[in-house]
């Protein structure tokens, strides 16, 4: 379900979203995107989006899946990883208030290369080694939070 910008504004100011993120390995290695939209702007960050109102966990997973990585995944070839929260400082519109997820983190390994992967919210990809990420100034926090076992909700 699509909102009006002024909804939606007004529900990123007084509610938490909630969103799926794909933690996708391949090789051991880390997919990551630079992300073109508020909030975590111009930062290398985990593909995922938010849930809709009325929208079925599993239909979340493949319509995320698919919008972010060209490929619909299911629950079976996931691995749940935790409940996460990240907080911005700024929002999709900008930045008169913040923006708050409650975030189920995913682990999908892909064994065959992804297809061309889209643009919309992210400008470029790269895979990253753990280390690599962890100590990049670039990669938000976020991110590197889902390789810090002690930052998740299990």
């Amino acid at each position: 379900m699509h909102l009006s910008e002024d909804l939606f504004g007004s529900v990123i100011k007084n509610t938490p979203l909630i969103s799926i993120d794909l933690i996708v390995k391949q090789n051991s290695n880390i997919l990551l995107g630079q992300r073109v939209n508020r909030p975590a702007k111009g930062y290398w960050f985990v593909p995922g989006g938010r849930i809709y109102k009325d929208e079925r966990l599993d239909e979340a997973l493949k319509r995320i899946s698919f919008s972010e990585l060209g490929k619909a995944l299911t629950f079976g070839e996931c691995k749940f990883r935790g409940i996460y929260e990240h907080h911005y400082d700024d929002n999709v519109f900008g930045d008169e208030h913040s923006t708050h997820y409650v975030v189920l983190g995913f682990e999908v390994i892909l064994e065959e290369p992804l297809p061309e992967l889209p643009q919309m919210q992210h400008s470029c990809y790269r895979f990253f080694k753990i280390d690599e990420l962890l100590m990049n100034p670039e990669v938000h926090q976020n991110t590197k939070d889902y390789f810090n076992n002690e930052k998740g909700i299990r």
